[in-house]
Order: structure tokens, then sequence, then C-alpha cells
């Protein structure tokens, strides 16, 4: 009961934070969730959860690194695997050495081995808390690429390097030939297993849809699953490396995805959102668990009074620079060896490139978690030496690259962000969008469905094309949208008149004046408001439905036909109206648009008795296609805000331009 008590604060403090990040722009979230669950252990003394390595891998790293290997871009993985490999090991080994050989001489009292040790753990980086800042502001791809490339792979580095330091303080053994025997072993083995228990796993999936098995959620759960396992197999039965055997099987699951497996569009957005949850609780929880952490790490030092805070505060100063001094020398040689030696790359190296790459680079939760599994005693039944410094240290430079990354970043991006701006109209991501929306239309073809289809892509073609054309930029679509939005209404308008002309000289009965009415009303509201009523007019056509199957057979068709005749009437007119007006305008391009909707909406009122069973099903049809459209569309201005390619304010553009291209396809669906 306690740990189930434990895990709904833990998801309650998770929520709260997320709401908090809406609201304090300013802090990234990841460092919002550290400070709540610093106050939070501070406040309730009581509450205490013991981070273990072995779980902590399990839970939380494994299948984070897997999604994240699913989904990284293979291209860019391979165009950059010699800076990504180069920074996940080589970076990592030279953080170690380096880094170890200044903490012993600005320590003495923490022997050489115990300061290797905590230098190896400060070398991982984590991409998590750096994308929080990443939203708000514009880092380049690459740089962003990199980092998250790098941290597939020095995770499993950075432990090895740290257990075997670790070991070397227990023990008073260390073996260079042994260890590096073994990280070889744990490397390759680690990968080898993740592709071939990828494999197998997918093939086993591909057999049983084979044979007739194609429950969706059985498939779902699978996919969930699978790192568990194949981390679970890397580690306890072969002693590989399951971080990198998950991060092997991501990619491996995402190539088998594109080129041979025919996912079910059902199981696919099931697993899709799954997933989605899966990294927002882990992603949260890592930061929340470290802030928790915080204070029984640090209590212990802060409490002797022999030590002076502020000489451990130095200390944390002095270690965080030379760490991320280190990874700034590295990237600017790699870079400047790129370009001058090797000449495959066209920027021309620069000191605010690399320390942007520098400060991404965000010490996180393996640190924490690592340096919290140190023992208390060696294998003489000595105290570890200044373990509570050690994990003082740790946490101390966890929290000043994350402040430092919040600080600097946005600076140093100012210019990037700048000239990210002056080409805000975002046409090229805005064209993204509009294809998602037409591969995922197409993927969602069938016989049945086939004109609806058409009908749709064509809609989606056009604003493709509008995109595309050099004749508008972003202003001349803004004011289309405008001019489209005061026609709509003045069409609605005429239709409230052309209804009150027609029961002038017509007996109407009160309900088909009030449908009507509605009718006028809800569509009003869907241009006023945009697709959020779009709910509440599904209520209302229920609600219709319901009334009208309360009627008997004939009363049912005399009502329809009444409703209809007033709406052919009305359109009718309307329609004659914008004829008359389009002759004579200068620029009749939304007035064309506005009478191409009433010619369609005259259509089906035309073809209503005759098709009326088939129609309900096809517009039905077309509702679920332009929804799924619109989520698909949703889903890549938020893979865009997390890979970095756009910030808030592109990101506040996207989804304007989205409420507009919900306006244009489910308009007529709310009449």
């Amino acid at each position: 009961m306690e740990l189930l008590t434990s895990i709904l604060m833990l998801l309650v403090l998770l929520l709260l934070t997320n709401v908090i990040g809406n609201y304090v722009t300013i802090l990234p979230t990841a460092l919002i969730q550290i400070i709540v669950g610093l106050i939070f252990a501070l406040a309730f003394k009581d509450f205490t959860i013991e981070v273990e390595t072995e779980w902590f891998l399990l839970l939380f790293i494994a299948p984070l690194l897997y999604n994240e290997g699913a989904h990284f871009p293979r291209e860019e993985l391979w165009k950059m695997r010699a800076s990504i490999l180069g920074n996940a090991i080589i970076l990592v080994l030279l953080t170690t050495i380096l880094g170890g050989l200044f903490v012993h001489w600005m320590i003495p009292a923490i022997p050489l081995a115990a300061a290797f040790a905590l230098a190896a753990i400060l070398s991982p980086t984590d991409p998590v808390a750096v994308n929080g800042i990443a939203k708000r502001i514009h880092i380049p791809t690459h740089i962003m690429n990199l980092v998250r490339g790098e941290s597939l792979i020095n995770d499993a580095s950075g432990l090895v390097a740290f257990n075997y330091a670790v070991l070397a303080v227990v023990t008073g053994y260390f073996s260079v030939q042994k260890a590096t025997g073994d990280f070889v072993y744990m490397f390759i083995v680690g990968a080898l297993l993740g592709i071939g228990l990828g494999l197998a796993i997918n093939w086993l999936r591909y057999v049983l849809r084979r044979g007739g098995f194609v429950d969706v959620v059985f498939h779902s759960l699978l996919q969930v699953l699978t790192p568990f396992i194949i981390f679970f197999i890397a580690e306890e039965v072969f002693h590989a490396s399951g971080v990198i055997a998950v991060v092997a099987a991501g990619i491996i699951h995402a190539l088998v995805k594109e080129r041979i497996e025919n996912f079910r569009a059902q199981e696919q957005v099931l697993t899709d959102n799954i997933w989605s949850i899966i990294a927002f609780v882990l992603n949260g929880l890592i930061f929340l668990l470290l802030g928790l952490t915080l204070p029984s790490a640090m209590r212990s030092l802060l409490e002797n009074e022999q030590m002076s805070n502020w000489l451990l505060l130095g200390y944390v100063l002095a270690l965080g620079f030379v760490v991320l001094g280190i990874r700034f020398l590295w990237s600017h040689s790699i870079n400047y060896f790129d370009f001058y030696i090797l000449k495959n790359v066209s920027e021309k190296p620069s000191l605010k490139t690399s320390l942007m790459t520098s400060l991404v680079g965000v010490r996180g939760t393996i640190t924490m978690v690592g340096v919290l599994s140190i023992p208390f005693f060696t294998s003489t039944n000595d105290l570890f030496p200044e373990r509570s410094l050690i994990i003082f240290l740790a946490a101390g430079v966890i929290l000043l690259t994350l402040i430092m990354a919040t600080i600097f970043l946005p600076i140093l991006s100012r210019d990037e962000a700048s000239a990210h701006t002056t080409v805000l109209d975002l046409n090229n991501e805005k064209q993204r969008m509009i294809m998602g929306a037409i591969q995922k239309i197409n993927s969602e073809k069938t016989e049945e469905n086939a004109s609806i289809v058409y009908e749709l892509l064509n809609e989606y073609t056009l604003m493709l094309y509008m995109l595309q054309s050099k004749n508008k930029n972003e202003e001349e679509l803004r004011e289309y949208d405008e001019q489209l939005k005061a026609e709509r209404l003045h069409s609605l308008m005429l239709e409230r008149k052309y209804a009150k002309e027609y029961m002038s000289v017509h007996q109407v009965k009160a309900v088909t004046l009030k449908n009507i009415e509605k009718s006028v009303s809800i569509r009003e509201e869907a241009v006023t408001s945009g697709v959020n009523r779009f709910i509440r007019q599904r209520f209302y056509q229920e609600l219709r439905e319901w009334k009208r199957r309360r009627l008997s057979d004939r009363e049912l068709e005399q009502a329809e036909e009444m409703e209809d005749a007033v709406q052919l009437f009305t359109f009718e007119k309307v329609l004659a109206d914008l004829e008359e007006r389009a002759s004579i305008s200068d620029q009749p391009e939304v007035l064309h648009n506005m009478i191409y909707y009433y010619k369609r909406l005259l259509n089906k009122k035309e073809l209503r008795h005759k098709v009326k069973m088939e129609q309900s099903i096809l517009d039905e049809q077309k509702e679920i296609l332009c929804l799924n459209a619109i989520e698909v569309q949703r889903k890549e201005i938020s893979e865009m805000v997390e890979d970095g390619a756009i910030n808030t304010v592109g990101a506040k553009e996207l989804r304007r331009f989205l409420n507009y291209l919900e306006s244009v396809v489910l308009y007529e669906y709310v009449e």
C-alpha cells in the first residue's frame, strides 16, 4: 500500500509540474520537476524512495532509449556516426581521465580511483533536460541530433567506466586489459543481441499475424514489453550492455516497420499513444526522483561543520567548469579537424557553436542514480572514501549544468532565433504538416471510402499547392483566411434572411424553423470558434436523431422534406448572390471557394433521397478521416517542437495554421 501511495503521489506531482511549466515558461520543465521534488522532500521528510541502479536502468532507461532509438532519424544517425561515437566513447574516456586527475588534484582526500569514478559518472549527457529549453528557443538541429545520438551510447560507456573505477576502490585491484576486453564484449554483444532479439520479436509478431492472431492490444503490449525483455536478457543472461541492446533493437524495429511490416492503422495509433504516455511519465518521474534524492544525498555533508559550504560550492563550480571545458575543447577540436583537415563540412568552426554544443551536454539522472549506487564499505570493511562528498559534487554539477544551459543557451541562440524568425512563414513546416495529412488519408483508403479519400486529397492538395506557390506568402494566406471567414459569416446571414423569406410565403412547422436556426448557429460557432465546437455539433446531431426516431415514418418524411425544401431554397439564393458578386469582383478567389462549398451542399441535398443511407455512411467516413488527418498534423507540430526544429513562437503559428485547415476541411459538417 505504501508503494502504491508513493507512485500515485509522484504522478500527482508530475501533473502539477507540467501545469506550472505551462505558465512559468522561463524555466525548462525538467528544472521545475527537480525543484518541486526537492521542495516536496524537504516538506515531507518521511517520504523516501530508494533508487537502485539495476531497477532504474530497467524501468526507466531501457524503454526511453528504445523509444529514442526507434524515432531517431536514421539518416542523421548514419551521417553523424563519427561525431556521435567520438562523443559517446572517446570523450567519455577523456572526461574520466582528465576530470579524475583534476578532482584528485583539487581534493587529495579523494583517492585517484574514486576521482575517476566521479568523473566517469559525470560523462553521460541527458538530452531530456535540454529538450525543455529547446522548446522555447532555437537550437541548431545538428547540435540537438548530436547530443541525442551520443546519449544513446554514452550511458553505457559512462556506466562501464564508473563501475570499474568503483570496483578498483572497493577491491584495490584494477586491470586495464580486463576492463578494455569487458567493455568491447559488452558493447559488441549488446549490439548483436539487440539486433537479433529485435528481429526475432518482429518475426514473432509477423508469424502471429499471418496465423490470424491480429489482436491490437496484444501486439501493442508486446511492443511495449520488448525493451524490458531485451534489456533483461542482455544484462542477466549474457552480461552484456542492456543499454546498447535496447538502442539497437529500437533502430531495428523502426527499419522493419518502414520496409517490411504493414502495420494496422488501429494498432499503430494505439501503440504511438501508449509510447507517448510512457515517455511523458518516465521522463517526468526521472527528474522528480532526482529532486527527491537531493536532500538525503547532500544532508550529511551540509551538516558537517568541518567543511565550509562556500568551499563546497567552489568545488562544484570548479568541477562543473572543467567537465564542460573538456567538452568544449573536444567539440572545437573536432569541428576544426573536420573543416580544415578532412574538409567534409561546409560550416566554418566557431566558438559560439562549440560553446552551444558544450552547454547542451547537461548531466542528469544516469549521473545521480550511478553515484547513489556507490557502496558504503570497501572489501576490507573500511568506509568508501569521501562517499558523501562525491555524491554532493555529482548532484551539484547536475544542477550547475542545467542552470547554465537555462541561462546561457537562450543568450547564445538569439542570433539563431532572429534568423529563424525572419523566415517565420514556416512554409516548409506547413507543407510537412499537409503531407503528413495526405499520407495518413492515403494509408486509410479502402474500396468503401475511396471516393471520400479522393475528395479529401483534392482539398489538401489544393492547400499544398497554395503553400508551394510563390505568388502567395504568409500575409496573403492570412488575409485569405480573414476574407474567407468574413464571407462565411455573410453567407450565413443571407441564409437566415432567405429562410425567413421562404417561411413568409410557405407554411413551415416551428420545429423545422428551430432546426434551421440551430444549423446556422452551429456553423457560425464553427467559423468564429474553430473546431472545438465540433463536439457540441455532434451532440446536437445525436439529439436531433433521437427526436426524429420518436416520430412516425410519415411524420419523419414530412419533416425532412420540409427542412430540405427550406435549405434548397436558401442555398440556391445564397449561391446566386455569390455568383453575381464573383462576376464583378477583382479578387473572386474567396467567393469561388464559397460557390464550390454551396454547390456541394446543394448536390448533397439533391442526392439525399436517392442515396440517403449511403450518403450518411460517407459523411461519417469523411468525418473520421478528417479528424485522423488533423491529429496527425498536431503530432507533426509536437515532433517539430521536441526535435528543436521550431520554437514556441513557431509552434503557435503552426497551430493557428492548423485551426485554419480545420475550419476549411470540417466546416461543411456543421450544417
